[in-house]
């Protein structure tokens, strides 16, 4: 059977050692079942923490939160020009030729100096970085607030992006739930105990990044051990010769991903024709019709992270056909599980924002629908682009990225003064599926043939725009087609995934 979970099933000891060195890496199935274990409890703690960040906070104060983080979204992987993200598709290959020691050591010194300074530039610039980012020159205290955990997320980013390339799935998870749980805590007891509000919460994220960064510096010290001091010579030429055209586009890749992502709520602060104040406060509202959806897209973020280098890896040992089935397979489990997590969330809506946020956010419920609609979106492209990572084409996923973000801004420009809030989600909402159509027809034309499955399932989440009860009914329909027919999964798919998924219900 040729799926993922068929050759995710490596090792009955869920731990495999590596042919080439010494060094030990999760199994992809031990990997996925850990990924989702632990990234469920770090998404229950999230969720908790966002809801009580919403309650403590006023719709501006949330709004400038959101924004500050904004720019930490954008600036991490700008500041050091990407270079973290092209470990996925290059760590295994420095590892085999046993030049990964040198790789990583140049990688460490050039990401450092840059952050350093894009940070001091930042500084240097605050009033106009000021108002650049928050629409308000008066927010300097929390724009140097912002430049400060600038430098833990991109160490601890670095660190994330390393281990997830060694598929050193335990570690990777073990710091991400340290971050999200030290991130609940540094926070709220900065609300509680100061009269820091958004300031508070953006140094509080500083400092769990930086502690749990130390949590993975055992496992870090048995990977170099594990490497052998005897590393092949590796050229500066051709180092940098192979790694910057692939670093330039992720960096442009990361660039136009980050701006779209951001780019709807830089729109409301400088586009809405509001006060300074009124904008903050409707990205608040915004950003609580997204407390829930977020965890689909960093779901999506995880596990595409997670799969590239073991797709990477199939890429290198020639097995092309398999990395394309194993990227539909995901593609359409994600829009399937994905779509029916948002049915559930738009029962439970009324909840959430009546009792949980404490009924302060009725434009965020009223958007709902739609933030979850274009966040499962998103999710599937961040999924379906590793094909073109895979194929080191990040150029053209780079133009996807870019085109979406041109629409999204076009879209908002046309429908955020008619719509307000609404314009906004609609808005980007075409601009995600649009990307999503760009992604896969490219995808296609370098080898990863069109699926009318996958097709089919992709379109599942614009159910989510209908409402509750209509997505129900389609949601509940999808189901029953998927039991009683092949049409949307294979037979042989099917059974991977009951041999995938039955021991573990057994807990053998």
């Amino acid at each position: 059977m040729n799926s993922t979970l068929e050759v995710a099933i490596e090792s009955p000891d869920h731990v495999s050692q590596d042919r080439e060195t010494n060094l030990r890496v999760d199994s992809l199935a031990h990997g996925v079942l850990l990924l989702i274990g632990l990234t469920a409890a770090q998404r229950v703690v999230g969720l908790v923490r966002n809801v009580l960040f919403c309650r403590l906070l006023q719709p501006d104060e949330l709004g400038l939160f959101n924004l500050a983080y904004s720019v930490l979204v954008i600036a991490s992987p700008l500041a050091v020009l990407g270079l973290p993200g092209s470990f996925g598709r290059y760590v295994e290959y420095y590892r085999q030729r046993q030049q990964l020691r040198t790789f990583v050591r140049r990688a460490a010194i050039l990401s450092t100096l840059l952050c350093a300074s894009f940070v001091a530039v930042m500084c240097w610039n605050r009033t106009w970085a000021t108002w650049l980012a928050f629409g308000d020159v008066d927010q300097v205290p929390l724009l140097v607030s912002t430049a400060v955990a600038l430098l833990a997320v991109t160490s601890f980013n670095f660190l994330t992006e390393l281990l997830t390339a060694l598929r050193q799935v335990r570690a990777v998870s073990r710091m991400q739930f340290v971050n999200s749980v030290l991130f609940a805590l540094v926070g709220l007891t900065f609300l509680h105990w100061s009269s820091w509000r958004a300031e508070g919460v953006v140094l509080a994220y500083a400092a769990a990044c930086l502690a749990s960064s130390v949590v993975v510096i055992g496992p870090l010290r048995g990977i170099w051990r594990s490497l052998g001091s005897q590393q092949e010579e590796l050229p500066h030429k051709e180092l940098w010769s192979r790694i910057v055209p692939f670093a330039a586009w992720v960096w442009v890749s990361n660039l136009w991903t980050n701006m779209f992502h951001v780019s709807d709520r830089y729109m409301i602060v400088h586009y809405s024709g509001r006060s300074a104040v009124e904008a903050a406060a409707l990205v608040g509202q915004y950003h609580s019709s997204r407390v829930v959806p977020d965890l689909f897209i960093a779901l999506a973020a995880l596990l595409g992270s997670f799969m590239l280098p073991y797709l990477s890896h199939d890429w290198e040992q020639g097995h092309r056909e398999e990395v394309a089935r194993k990227i539909h397979l995901t593609v359409r489990l994600f829009a399937l599980a994905m779509t029916l997590g948002g049915v559930l969330v738009l029962w439970t809506a009324p909840l959430l924002f009546e009792v949980a946020l404490g009924g302060k956010y009725h434009a965020g419920q009223a958007v709902l629908p739609w933030t979850l609609m274009y966040c499962v979106w998103f999710g599937l492209t961040v999924l379906a682009q590793n094909y073109l990572w895979c194929a080191e084409k990040a150029s053209l996923g780079s133009v996807c990225l870019l085109v979406g973000l041109l629409a999204n801004i076009g879209l908002n420009l046309l429908l955020l003064p008619r719509l307000g809030l609404l314009g906004v989600v609609l808005a980007t909402a075409l601009a995600h599926l649009l990307t999503l159509c760009l992604v896969q027809l490219l995808s296609h034309r370098l080898g990863w043939r069109w699926s009318w499955r996958t097709a089919a399932l992709a379109l599942l989440p614009a159910s989510l725009g209908l409402g509750c009860y209509p997505a129900t009914a389609v949601v509940l329909l999808t189901l029953a087609i998927t039991c009683s027919t092949n049409w949307l999964f294979t037979a042989a798919e099917k059974q991977a995934f009951a041999a995938f998924v039955i021991p573990y219900l057994k807990f053998r």
